[in-house]
């Protein structure tokens, strides 16, 4: 029997796929459970629908990250920061002083939890950083660290 999914099932599929599963599991488990839809005509339909508008809505995504980091990769990114006389910062950089500072200069708000250090900057100079927009789609951007 087919049946679409409406709900991720384990070991059996992610929302929005159409499975074939015996009769009995279907009729007793997943449909009364609200897990699943039988595959008729229109609920196939439908399914189609669905599916383009999910489509459209990760190309409009995928188009917005793509200039979002091509505005990153521009320029780099500069923070201040309270430098001893050796060079070394008082304290350390973290990711909401560089999502402060890409809101400033850039013009965009990006999450500090999506922003990792890739090395603890306790130093002035150019360091890196990488940005999870989600989807595996990870970019990687360089920082300067000036004095104040």
């Amino acid at each position: 029997m087919q049946i679409i999914l409406i709900k991720d099932v384990d070991n059996l599929g992610g929302a929005h796929e159409m499975v074939e599963v015996s009769p009995g599991y279907a009729r007793n488990y997943l449909i009364p459970q609200k897990y699943a839809i039988e595959a008729s005509h229109s609920n196939t339909k439908i399914l189609e629908e669905r599916r383009k508008q999910k489509q459209k809505k990760e190309d409009k995504l995928m188009a917005e990250i793509n200039k979002v980091t091509e505005v990153l990769k521009a320029s780099p990114i500069k923070i201040g920061a309270k430098i001893g006389t050796s060079g070394k910062i008082f304290g350390s950089v973290t990711s909401i002083q560089l999502s402060r500072a890409i809101r400033e200069q850039k013009g965009y708000e990006i999450d500090r939890r999506r922003i990792t250090l890739l090395d603890e900057v306790k130093e002035a100079g150019t360091h890196k950083a990488s940005i999870d927009f989600g989807k595996e789609n990870i970019l990687e951007i360089e920082f300067e660290v000036v004095g104040e």
